[in-house]
């Protein structure tokens, strides 16, 4: 009697992990439990600083990327009118070196987790790349106040509130946007600091797939990982002072924390805003945008000529240790 054989199992499907979101809101805390948790880092990773010491966890190689696109279409990350979505003039060649920079960044990995909040702006370009890969996409989006993320813009790149709050306000309906038909999780950083296992839970259900690593070990680490610490700026002040922007604002945060408890909110709130940036953007983004851009480009630059100029002088220390070493064998 011959035995049938076995049925071949069929792999999963690679599944990328987009975390979304405005810069300073909780993407590094998120990002990393991701990792802890069986998502797969990339291969270059930004490292800590002194406003962020446990690090970024960003593939600082697209992070240089997006900006680099961003400017290609007359904006910057930090231009609150890069959304709605703008195509770049060559936009099939900034596709195309996107798919090539995820492929050198991450292999053939079974996780990607890709992190970098210029991402949330950018959906357009990096939904064709995961096309292209054949890769599926699960998006999460943490949620914080945007006057703690305010505080913390202020302390880093010495932002006023208001723009900062208006940032917040276009990355997070850029978010949302961007992620409508994917399955997406929301994530309060607030709770995630205080107690992150429920929201794990309600990630994984959103998702409706578990976290690919998350064992004993994993845990423990997050636990030791996810402390207070990470609370750099607590949200103070009322958004109403801020007027049409603080309105919007508040507006689009009560949406999100809505989201966050499993709810299904109304979208007007959402509408308003997007209404408001549309106005705005009429009104003064042909002033705002190229000077935005501009200001970009030249930071970018400065910080080139000041990592040219460490590594020189790292070069020269060495050259003189040798000549010192050389001068005492004498």
């Amino acid at each position: 009697m011959t035995t049938a054989p076995a049925p071949k199992r069929k792999p999963p499907q690679r599944s990328a992990y987009l975390v979304l979101g405005m810069h300073r809101s909780g993407t590094s805390a998120a990002t990393q439990l991701l990792a802890l948790a069986g998502a797969n880092l990339p291969d270059n990773v930004m490292p800590g600083d002194e406003h962020n010491a446990k690090g970024y966890f960003e593939p600082w190689r697209i992070a240089i990327f997006n900006d680099q696109r961003l400017r290609a279409a007359g904006g910057a990350w930090d231009d609150a009118f890069c959304h709605p979505y703008r195509p770049a003039p060559d936009e099939a060649d900034w596709n195309s070196r996107a798919a090539a920079l995820f492929r050198a960044e991450y292999g053939d990995v079974a996780y990607p987790l890709l992190k970098d909040p210029r991402v949330s702006v950018l959906m357009p370009m990096w939904r064709s790349v995961l096309a292209t890969e054949g890769l599926a996409a699960r998006c999460v989006i943490p949620i914080r106040h945007p006057l703690a993320v305010a505080g913390s813009l202020a302390r880093r790149d010495e932002f006023p509130v208001i723009k900062s709050v208006l940032l917040w306000t276009t990355y997070m309906l850029a978010a949302e946007a961007g992620s409508q038909d994917l399955p997406r999780a929301f994530l309060d950083y607030d709770a995630l600091l205080a107690d992150w296992r429920p929201e794990v839970a309600r990630l994984e259900a959103a998702h409706g797939a578990a976290l690919p690593g998350l064992t004993t070990k994993a845990a423990k680490q997050i636990d030791a990982f996810l402390s207070p610490e990470l609370r750099h700026n607590a949200s103070e002040g009322d958004l109403a002072g801020l007027g049409e922007v603080g309105a919007a604002a508040q507006g689009v945060y009560d949406w999100f924390k809505a989201a966050a408890a499993g709810k299904r909110p109304n979208r007007t709130p959402l509408i308003q805003a997007e209404a408001l940036l549309v106005r705005m953007r009429e009104a003064i983004g042909v002033y705002v945008s190229p000077v935005t851009r501009a200001l970009d480009i030249a930071k970018s630059e400065l910080s080139d000529e000041r990592a040219r100029r460490q590594r020189l002088e790292t070069e020269l220390a060495q050259v003189e240790t040798a000549i010192d070493t050389l001068l005492a064998a004498r």
